[in-house]
């Protein structure tokens, strides 16, 4: 269940005046383009970004989508199911419980990164880490659209293959610490430009669990198809057997209005 802990002048000029001729030095010290030059090199940093990004827009990073997830754990013998509604729009996101009964109305709203709780009773919505657990091996940030494009400072490795498909691996180290990991090696499919697995990882570097993630074919509200997150399973690396699976539900793409994001409106 959503299980929060509260706390917290212009100068005149003539022509022909001293302005122009300290102007005409000042350019001898530029380096003027000539046929002689090299050119820049590309930057890969910049088709690194892409490929995150397409990878993004696959998790939820979009106009404005809709979809239902459904939350099943499996942790020390013990089985839990929750429900959230998500709204998402680029990277803000409001989630609501459906269901269990008793968590029923409690509401995650994430604007600019920032993430915040509300249940019925509480007078005003209190700030959460998007790090804290929600649900067996899940997250609060698990459920949001994931934003490593620019999130995550990326390095790239030796590619590689899940399940037979080959990949490019992404080294990523988060730029703050409103991530909801500080650490994950990443695969994104070289035909599909989806994230096929994950390795999420301490500071320190020690391995905390990986996930594996399924997608299928949707239409967007513009009648094209894309590729849409529909499972994500999360296998704790440090205990056998505990393993949480998210499926994504019935996605609907349309845009959303402002008002739905807006901090000062949430839990009203």
């Amino acid at each position: 269940m959503f299980d929060c802990r509260v706390a917290r002048n212009s100068l005149r000029r003539r022509p022909g005046s001293s302005l122009v001729v300290l102007l005409a030095l000042a350019g001898a010290w530029i380096p003027h383009a000539n046929a002689d030059m090299t050119p820049a090199p590309a930057q890969p940093a910049n088709e690194d970004v892409a490929i995150l990004e397409k990878a993004d827009r696959a998790r939820g990073n979009l106009e404005g989508v809709t979809w239902t997830v459904v939350i099943h754990s499996e942790e020390r013998g013990r089985t839990r199911e929750i429900t959230v509604a998500v709204r998402s729009r680029g990277y803000n996101f409001l989630g609501e419980m459906l269901s269990p009964p008793k968590s029923k109305g409690q509401e995650l709203l994430m604007v600019s990164g920032t993430m915040w709780f509300h249940k019925p009773g509480l007078s005003k919505p209190v700030p959460i880490s998007r790090r804290q657990r929600l649900m067996g091996q899940a997250s609060y940030g698990d459920i949001a659209a994931t934003n490593y494009a620019h999130e995550y400072a990326a390095e790239t490795m030796e590619d590689d293959a899940v399940a037979g498909e080959s990949c490019r691996v992404f080294d990523l180290r988060a730029r703050n610490k409103k991530t909801t990991y500080d650490h994950i090696r990443y695969w994104i499919s070289k035909s599909r430009g989806v994230g096929l697995r994950a390795e999420y990882f301490t500071v320190s570097g020690k391995l905390i669990k990986t996930a594996l993630m399924e997608y299928a074919p949707v239409r967007d509200d513009r009648g094209r198809k894309r590729l849409f997150i529909t499972k994500l399973v999360i296998t704790d690396a440090l205990i056998d057997g505990d393993v949480t699976t998210l499926t994504f539900q019935t996605p609907s793409f349309r845009k959303l209005p402002d008002r739905i994001f807006n901090v000062a409106l949430f839990g009203r």
